[in-house]
C-alpha cells in the first residue's frame, strides 16, 4: 500500500442466505413517467466484488440506492441475505464526495461512524485503528478532514464505511467514489480498495462509468443498457484478486481483452 502521506489508498443467516448476498428479483423503477430502471434480475454471491458500469442514466445508482435501501423499488424485490435493506444499517456506502465532518478529526470521523454501528465505547478506539491502519491512515487520526488530501479524504469515507459492520450483513457500496480525482489518484486508490475488498471479504458494489475501473476491480461485471437500465453483459471475471502487481496486473492480456469487452458493450448499450 503507498504511504499514508501520499494520496495512494458471517455465518449463514439461513441455508440459501449468507452474509452479504444480494438478491434482484424482477426489480423496476420509476421517477414519476419515466422508468429508469427494469426489470432487473441479479444474484450477488457473498464475498464478491460486483462492479455496475454503463453510460450516463443508465440506472447504475439507481440500482445502488435500492440496494442499500435509500429508495424502494417500484416493482420486484431487493434483499440483502435475505432481508429487505434497512438505510444506514445493511451496508456502508461510499459516494462520489467523501461527505465527511470536517470539523472533526479523521479519527473523530470514523469513531462517529462506529458509534452509529453500535460498537461499544470501550472497543470504539482499538477498532477505529484496525480501520484506519487498513485503508492505510494509521499515522494521521489527529488530523482535521481540511488538512488532508482528496485521495486521503476518500480512504477516510471507505474506513468509515467499513466501521458499519453489523451482524445481518457485510455490505460495501460505492457510487463512482473516484470519479471527481485526478488521473493518478484515481489508479492509487483503486488498487486500495480491491486490496481492502480481499482483506475485508465483504461483498461490494461498485459503480463507475469506466470500463478500464471495471476491468480492474471487478470480481464480476455487468453492463446496464440505456434507460431503463436492464442487464446487458454479465461476466465473470477470472482475474486473480491477490498476489499480482497492479501494473502487471493492467498490462497482461486478459485483462487487456476483458477492458475491450467492457468498452464496447458499454458503447453499444448506450444506443
Amino acid at each position: 500500500m503507498s504511504s499514508p502521506s501520499d494520496t495512494g489508498l458471517t455465518a449463514e443467516l439461513s441455508d440459501s442466505h449468507a452474509d452479504g448476498g444480494i438478491q434482484i428479483r424482477g426489480v423496476e423503477h420509476r421517477y414519476g413517467d419515466t422508468t429508469a430502471l427494469g426489470p432487473v434480475d441479479l444474484d450477488v454471491e457473498p464475498g464478491s466484488f460486483l462492479v455496475l458500469v454503463g453510460a450516463s442514466g443508465c440506472g447504475k445508482s439507481t440500482l445502488l440506492r435500492l440496494i442499500a435501501g435509500f429508495e424502494s423499488p417500484t416493482g420486484g424485490e431487493v434483499t440483502v441475505s435475505g432481508r429487505r435493506p434497512v438505510p444506514g444499517q445493511t451496508a456502508g456506502v461510499v459516494f462520489q464526495q467523501p461527505r465527511l465532518f470536517p470539523w472533526r478529526t479523521v479519527g473523530g470521523n470514523v469513531e462517529l461512524a462506529l458509534k452509529y454501528a453500535g460498537t461499544p465505547r470501550d472497543r470504539r478506539t482499538q477498532r477505529r485503528d484496525e480501520l484506519l491502519q487498513r485503508v492505510g491512515l494509521e499515522d494521521i487520526a489527529g488530523r482535521k478532514i481540511w488538512e488532508i488530501s482528496g485521495g486521503q479524504q476518500q480512504r477516510v469515507a471507505i474506513a468509515r464505511a467499513l466501521a458499519s459492520e453489523r451482524p445481518e450483513t457485510s455490505l460495501l457500496l460505492l457510487d463512482e467514489p473516484f470519479a471527481a480525482l485526478d488521473a493518478l489518484t484515481r489508479e492509487r486508490l483503486q488498487e486500495d480498495i480491491r486490496r481492502v475488498s480481499v482483506d475485508a471479504g465483504r461483498t461490494t458494489v461498485f459503480v463507475t462509468h469506466s470500463a478500464d475501473e471495471a476491468a480492474f476491480l471487478g470480481s464480476r461485471i455487468v453492463v446496464l443498457t440505456h434507460r431503463p437500465g436492464q442487464v446487458a453483459l454479465d461476466l465473470t471475471v477470472d482475474l486473480p484478486r491477490s498476489g499480482i502487481d497492479a501494473d502487471e496486473l493492467r498490462q497482461c492480456a486478459e485483462y487487456v481483452r476483458l477492458r475491450q469487452e467492457v468498452s464496447r458493450a458499454v458503447k453499444a448499450a448506450a444506443v
